[in-house]
């Protein structure tokens, strides 16, 4: 798989760093405040253009009518060079900034296999349009694999990443309500986010017929006290987050980490800089640093370091080891294993079920509450009860009630219509579940023949959801329509079948974690067993996916391997 694209070899009056991370994301901007905490020179590189945190936000406090299309945006533009990105939820005129254009930034699906790619490349990457989600994962999950006998063993078990989801918890601020759960653990929360009317009844009337099920609020990491020592303001409640929040209120790289990688004095940021290969010496088996394209002015670049963070995304730091084949390193960057790109995941995820809730009629809420409910797995714990599958689902929605936007689904028109659209709607309220990815081989990323624009080839995705996933979501839309019924409402519609893959934008594997050099890319401390002084800390190094969102433990996994990188270095052992 040696790459066949041809870029000038490296200067040797390059830039050195201590170290290099590749990619400004939530684990970029970790990696970047740990290293440079800890003493280090470092270099981040992004791909994306630079956005200053507040002054860069260009479209977060306009109203539509200062928007062209109101909003909405400009909808033969969207088809024609955002067909992916539009289909984002949080895509949208204000947004459209913050996504990368598929025209420009173009990628390959293999015959037959659908898969929606959600990508932000700019400083800060996703964490500008993130959805905030932070959950622990327990033994329950890295466990699973050794259970079942799917995938590979993770070499770590939640006791080793406690302390870490301590440090990152309480540096993000999630806020959450403890409910002493064995299958989603309590962490450090700031005080939680209130569960309205109808979520809270809910709540006690599905505990009463099911004493296994908890709903509880969304641990989000939206700040609901504020944060002066980092500069950061409690939530406003607006729920615009993909705009960029001035407040610094939901944590992204701009609001926390890189301002506290900047206070160091040991940070350099390249922006507009495409990364396409990380060299390798095989003399002394390690990486020696990054080159990249300016994406601006086309020029090629290289910077060498002691050590390298992959932190692009799990797809893209897969894609840049792929596209990093040497004569030593024939299949990919540190992949003598041969299942570098193999056994990605992203979580199965539908509407369950959706219903109307009567009974609260003539009370509401206020704001715009940027969370919603959970209800933790319950499926496959102590005993294996799930029918055809062995992992887990959990649910996430809530409850609202309808605004003047539902005049885009009625019939109408004239004074009476508008007066209708002036009153409050009725509620409703949404279960969409997320359901466990089992990691197969033939779930994969590979190189296309295909080029993008600047000469590098593209990555192509093939991925199919499979039995394990379709009886997980099929037991999830019998539940779900047993819990909104029992709660009091009225079903009105439900799904049993997932959407694409990746629109749960949790992609993740590519390059996992495990014990056997022979079947793993990264050993227990998110390090390569074939390169020392290579780590590799976003999503690409998850060996399962369990159920519930990822992002914590990415960051969590990031500022552990951060810790170990530094002492191999004042070791000497890389």
């Amino acid at each position: 798989m040696k790459n066949d694209t041809h870029f000038d070899a490296p200067r040797f009056d390059a830039p050195r760093f201590d170290a290099i991370v590749v990619g400004s994301g939530i684990t970029g901007g970790w990696a970047a405040k740990e290293l440079t905490e800890a003493g280090l020179t470092v270099l981040m590189v992004e791909r994306g253009r630079n956005i200053e945190h507040q002054t860069g936000y260009e479209t977060e406090l306009k109203a539509p009518w200062e928007m062209p299309f109101r909003g909405q945006g400009d909808a033969a533009l969207y088809a024609r060079e955002y067909p992916v990105q539009m289909l984002n939820r949080h895509f949208n005129e204000f947004t459209e900034s913050h996504f990368v254009n598929d025209a420009e930034q173009p990628y390959q699906k293999a015959l037959g296999k659908d898969f929606d790619w959600f990508r932000s490349y700019q400083l800060g990457g996703r964490s500008l349009t993130w959805g905030r989600q932070c959950y622990r994962w327990s033994d329950y999950d890295f466990g699973a694999n050794k259970r079942d006998g799917f995938g590979t063993d993770w070499p770590i078990r939640y006791a080793d990443l406690a302390p870490w989801y301590d440090k990152v918890e309480e540096f993000v601020g999630v806020s959450g309500a403890a409910e002493g759960l064995a299958q989603l653990p309590d962490g450090r929360f700031l005080p939680p986010m209130e569960l309205n009317c109808v979520e809270q009844a809910a709540r006690e009337r599905i505990r009463a017929k099911y004493p296994d099920r908890v709903m509880t609020i969304g641990r989000t990491a939206n700040l609901t006290e504020a944060r002066p020592e980092q500069g950061r303001a409690h939530c406003q409640y607006r729920s615009i987050c993909a705009r960029g929040c001035s407040y610094g209120a939901y944590f992204s790289t701009q609001s926390a980490t890189l301002p506290a990688a900047k206070k160091t004095g040991r940070l350099k940021v390249v922006t507009d800089a495409q990364v396409h290969k990380v060299d390798y010496d095989a003399k002394t088996g390690r990486v020696t640093g990054v080159r990249w394209i300016d994406t601006k002015t086309g020029e090629h670049k290289v910077a060498f370091a002691r050590v390298v963070f992959l932190n692009a995304g799990a797809f893209n730091s897969v894609h840049l080891m792929l596209n990093s084949a040497s004569e030593a390193m024939p299949q990919g960057l540190a992949n003598s294993s041969g299942v570098l790109g193999t056994h990605i995941m992203d979580h199965a995820n539908t509407m369950a079920a959706m219903a109307v809730m009567p009974g609260f009629e003539g009370r509401t809420s206020f704001g715009n509450r940027p969370t919603g409910i959970v209800i933790p797995r319950f499926r496959n714990l102590e005993t294996l009860d799930g029918e055809g599958f062995t992992r887990g689902y959990s649910f996430q929605g809530g409850a609202l009630q309808g605004t003047w936007t539902r005049g885009k689904r009625m019939g109408g028109i004239g004074k009476a219509y508008k007066e209708e659209l002036h009153k409050i709607g009725p509620w409703t309220m949404v279960l969409v579940v997320f359901a466990d990815s089992m990691p197969r081989v033939s779930n994969r990323l590979t190189l296309s023949k295909r080029t993008d624009p600047r000469g590098v080839r593209q990555l192509e995705i093939a991925f199919a959801h499979g039995k394990e996933e379709m009886a997980a979501l099929a037991d999830a839309h019998r539940e779900a329509t047993a819990m909104l019924t029992e709660a009091g409402g009225h079903v009105i519609m439900g799904f049993d079948r997932p959407g694409h893959g990746g629109t749960s934008i949790h992609e993740m594997g590519g390059a996992r974690m495990g014990w056997d050099p022979k079947t793993s890319v990264l050993n227990r401390l998110s390090q390569a067993h074939d390169i020392p002084n290579l780590f590799v800390t976003d999503g690409a190094q998850m060996s399962s996916s369990a159920c519930q969102n990822p992002s914590l433990t990415y960051m969590a996994l990031t500022a552990r391997a951060c810790a170990t990188a530094v002492s191999m270095l004042q070791e000497g052992v890389i």
